[in-house]
């Protein structure tokens, strides 16, 4: 926003709410935003994105990213939204079979595949069914477990161990990122390589991330803001499709846990943490 122009206290007021991955919170946080009568409202993923939808459908919704805006019900067409939402998307369940390809190149002979999942996120069906999907052509077994509590990431490690799962693929959740360094910690205690949708959970010691650019997705949300701003329909904005991915691998625990990274993939990442 500063690049376009606005200086927060000066042209530009920005009231923060998080409901710090508890999405009951998200309803009345919409609410709130809706009754100080802001311009508009940026969400970040899609249980944020219904609750603002559902809280107002006259004050103009940014998607920072959304799997499937059409299928969720957030938009008519990308091409013209229709409505009070607009922003970016990020196909995320086609995705999935490129998670479980990179892990099977790190972990050649891979047969068990655990996902840790979120219930209470409504993409995380249509990332399993992706999955199996893929997983079903290469003979492997895909086992999957839901958390939406820290105790329950707990358990779902402790399940994943029991069925013996080689390696696990973690969805992307707004919940699963606040508690990178748990889940990392836990992969680490059960040696479980692991490959996440973002890289901040690389940063906190996962050992690698396949998906968007979260901060190029709200650098472009931003510009959907100022165009707001400046009068803009967001009937008529387009959704605009993520075509920036990033590749990232912790070197350091991929050596802790005794695993080679294949030298074209280094050479592929975009960064590479040693």
């Amino acid at each position: 926003m500063h690049e376009l122009g606005y200086v927060e206290g000066k042209n530009l007021a920005i009231h923060w709410r998080s409901a710090d991955g508890n999405y009951e919170r998200l309803p009345a946080l919409a609410a709130e935003l809706v009754k100080l009568k802001v311009d508009a409202i940026v969400a970040s993923a899609p249980p944020a994105i219904s609750a603002a939808k559902r809280a107002t459908t006259t004050i103009p919704i940014v998607m920072g990213v959304s799997a499937d805006p059409v299928g969720a019900g957030f938009v008519k067409a990308l091409a013209r939204p229709g409505g009070n939402v607009t922003g970016s998307a990020s196909p995320v369940a086609e995705y999935s079979p490129k998670h479980l390809e990179l892990m099977r190149r790190v972990v050649p002979r891979l047969s068990r595949v655990g996902i840790l999942l979120n219930p209470g996120n409504p993409v995380h069906g249509a990332i399993l069914q992706s999955l199996e999907a893929a997983a079903q052509k290469l003979a492997v077994i895909v086992l999957s477990a839901n958390a939406r509590t820290q105790r329950e990431i707990d358990a779902a490690f402790e399940e994943h161990a029991r069925q013996r799962v080689e390696a696990l693929i973690v969805g992307p959740d707004t919940f699963f990122v606040q508690h990178r360094q748990q889940i990392a910690a836990l992969a680490a205690k059960y040696r479980m390589p692991a490959m996440y949708p973002l890289r901040e959970h690389v940063e906190a010691g996962g050992l690698m991330s396949y998906g968007h650019d979260v901060a190029h997705n709200f650098h472009l949300a931003a510009t959907y803001v100022d165009r707001i701003f400046r009068g803009a329909n967001p009937a008529d904005l387009a959704v605009e499709q993520s075509s920036k991915f990033e590749l990232v691998i912790n070197g350091k625990t991929a050596k802790v846990l005794g695993l080679s990274i294949p030298r074209d993939m280094l050479m592929l990442a975009d960064k590479v943490i040693e």
